[in-house]
């Protein structure tokens, strides 16, 4: 057939259902299937420099904050000091006390006797009383408290014997110690022991009294046993404040053990103190008085730690 006839043929309309049919069919042969591969990811938008500056800006100003006011207060101190050295009167400047501090911690560990050690071993002797004696007070005195905050009787029966008890000083209990064990180290533990024994008791006892009653009403309709009560219910409310006490009686306990020592004699940080001023080093008692702090400090941020990790209402 020629174009000719092609182009003079009468073109046939097509109907709404042919129409329809027609334009699917062109859909189906253009329809070109998609590549399937790895899902394009967008870029990030790279950062600007506002932003970034920004950012920088204040990680500087949270590290001032956290920075800049314990150096300004320690700034302060040495500046006090300072000023309270230039009168005289026998105290040691900061930099006679920092040279001595060089000197001292050279070698902290030598032995040349059994008085004459180097300040660490006297700092390890100290902690080695305050464990002892701070141990055996965390297992009397923990589970006493618990008693007192579950039993409303003993409360009432100890709790004029602890207020009586709970104020007296170490210097007192420590020749009650020597009477009775005849030996230093015994007397020392103690007496570290009767000092730190309260905050623990207390703490515990106040936690136990602040468990909702409902909690334990549950476990006496459930028919619970005291031991249940107790891992269940009481151990896990108490625990926060078990812990507050457990931080406030090992500084109690680190206080008590430096005046004991100075008392007793042997090795120890407190009888290291005493001997260095019968030696009229005083910028040794000074750097004793630091040491002293640093590790009470470490001690008590420690068992802060400890109660953050194991702080149950704050989860």
């Amino acid at each position: 057939m020629s174009a000719a006839a092609m182009t003079d043929q009468p073109v046939k309309e097509l109907g709404e259902g042919e129409a329809g049919k027609a334009v699917e069919a062109g859909r189906v042969a253009s329809y070109k299937p998609a590549v399937v591969g790895a899902p394009v990811m967008a870029a990030a938008p790279a950062p600007t420099g506002a932003g970034l500056g920004e950012r920088l800006q204040v990680a500087l100003q949270a590290l001032l904050r956290a920075f800049v006011p314990p150096v300004a207060g320690l700034a302060l101190l040495i500046g006090l000091w300072h000023l309270a050295t230039l009168n005289g009167g026998g105290i040691p400047s900061p930099g006679k006390t920092w040279d001595a501090a060089v000197v001292l911690f050279s070698d902290p560990f030598y032995r040349e006797g059994p008085n004459d050690q180097g300040i660490g071993w006297n700092v390890l002797a100290s902690l080695q009383r305050v464990g002892m004696g701070f141990g055996i007070a965390a297992l009397v005195g923990i589970p006493a408290g618990f008693l007192l905050g579950r039993f409303a009787i003993l409360s009432r029966m100890l709790n004029p014997i602890i207020s009586l008890l709970r104020p007296v000083s170490p210097l007192a209990w420590l020749p009650i110690g020597l009477l009775v064990f005849q030996r230093a180290d015994p007397a020392a533990t103690w007496t570290i022991f009767i000092c730190s024994i309260w905050p623990m008791v207390l703490n515990t006892a106040q936690g136990v009294t602040r468990v909702p009653q409902d909690y334990l009403n549950v476990a006496r309709v459930l028919k619970l046993s005291e031991w249940k009560v107790f891992t269940k219910i009481l151990f896990p409310a108490v625990l926060p404040y078990m812990l507050t006490g457990i931080r406030l009686s090992i500084g109690t306990a680190w206080l008590v053990i430096v005046a004991a020592e100075m008392l007793t004699g042997g090795v120890g940080i407190g009888f290291w103190v005493w001997d260095e001023w019968n030696n009229l080093k005083v910028e040794h008692i000074i750097i004793a008085i630091f040491v002293i702090g640093i590790v009470g400090l470490a001690l008590e941020q420690a068992l802060m730690l400890l109660a953050r990790r194991f702080n149950y209402e704050s989860r």
